[in-house]
């Protein structure tokens, strides 16, 4: 990607690299791929939210007009309403503020569940399936959602004073996800073995204050990132209406809309680690690994000419193709199978 970016001075952001290589169609592509992907992260966090807040307040309940809403949706809702007036903002840099402390808070979950096992009466001594062959579809699709940073590359790229620092600050995120990831897929197995939940929070005793601790920051995390989420999506949806339309109610009606229809894909499929893994599959892997080689392709002009970098540019491609098939079916299966 920054070599694309390198070739033309007027790339900006993900979608202008497509633009370069491929023209409108290119653009348009890039552009689905990211905003899905934002849209379904969106989702996946109201489902994170019903999930936790069940976990700790099982019996919780209400009817409406006669309509009984208990469980997981009525937290959907009740979440979704608390983040709406987030979504309605202008101005996001007090909320690009607070997302930002999401590396604050991994460090406090991590620590959280650290000493949960170590002084909580949880242990490390738990056992199971240490390699599970019918998973790793599964697995290697949310890892690919777990580093699926790369549609925001170009524009932290052109935001650098710095230019040369790029490869140095990408080589030390990378290092620090994936020190984060190992540590807490290493504790929440020697935690709780094959019985560990899709979001290991699930898996921690209430009643502990180390427990509580991981559970509500894992709470305000999303609620921050939610409208930094949504917005992108906001701003590209205002930009199809002509400019005669007011744009401030234009755009409380758009976030409002969203978000309604973020509640109803979250309510309709529940399953976090099985959307996650379907996102990773289908948009990550696209957006992440397919789409930034076939461009590179392109503007760099390397499929003309043979050689080692196009066998290896290819070999990628095809094993991200190979991921995104296979992820993307058993992603679908798993989710219609518990439906």
């Amino acid at each position: 990607m920054q070599r694309c970016m390198d070739t033309d001075s007027d790339i900006r952001t993900y979608p202008d690299i497509g633009y370069r290589a491929f023209g409108n169609i290119g653009r348009i592509l890039v552009s689905v791929f990211m905003y899905v992907e934002l849209y379904m992260v969106a989702t996946g966090f109201l489902i994170l939210e019903g999930d936790n807040l069940y976990y700790l307040f099982p019996n919780t309940g209400v009817e409406i007009a006669g309509i009984a809403i208990e469980g997981k949706q009525i937290f959907v809702i009740a979440v979704a309403v608390v983040i709406l007036p987030s979504v309605w903002l202008d101005n996001l840099s007090l909320l690009s503020y607070i997302s930002a402390s999401g590396v604050l808070a991994s460090v406090i979950i991590l620590g959280s569940i650290l000493w949960t096992g170590a002084f909580d009466g949880i242990g490390f001594d738990q056992k199971g399936t240490v390699f599970n062959w019918n998973g790793i579809p599964t697995a290697v699709s949310l890892f690919a959602f777990c580093y699926c940073a790369h549609p925001v590359f170009p524009t932290l790229y052109t935001s650098m004073n710095n230019k040369r620092q790029f490869s140095n600050v990408l080589l030390v995120c990378f290092t620090l996800c994936t020190i984060s990831y190992a540590s807490m897929a290493v504790f929440g197995y020697l935690m709780f073995g094959s019985n560990v939940q899709s979001q290991i929070t699930l898996n921690l005793p209430i009643g502990k204050l180390s427990s509580r601790v991981a559970i509500y920051t894992t709470l305000v995390n999303p609620i921050a990132k939610y409208a930094l989420m949504v917005t992108p999506l906001v701003n590209a949806t205002r930009s199809w209406f002509p400019y005669q339309y007011n744009k401030k109610v234009l755009s409380l009606l758009i976030s409002t809309c969203l978000v309604i229809s973020t509640v109803i894909v979250a309510l309709a499929v529940p399953f976090f680690a099985y959307l996650m893994s379907l996102v990773g599959a289908f948009l990550s892997v696209s957006a992440s690994i397919i789409l930034p080689c076939l461009c590179y392709l392109k503007i760099s002009g390397t499929y003309k000419r043979f050689g080692c970098e196009m066998v290896i540019i290819w070999g990628i491609i095809l094993m991200g193709v190979a991921i995104t098939i296979s992820g993307t079916y058993i992603s679908l299966l798993e989710i219609i199978y518990h439906l």
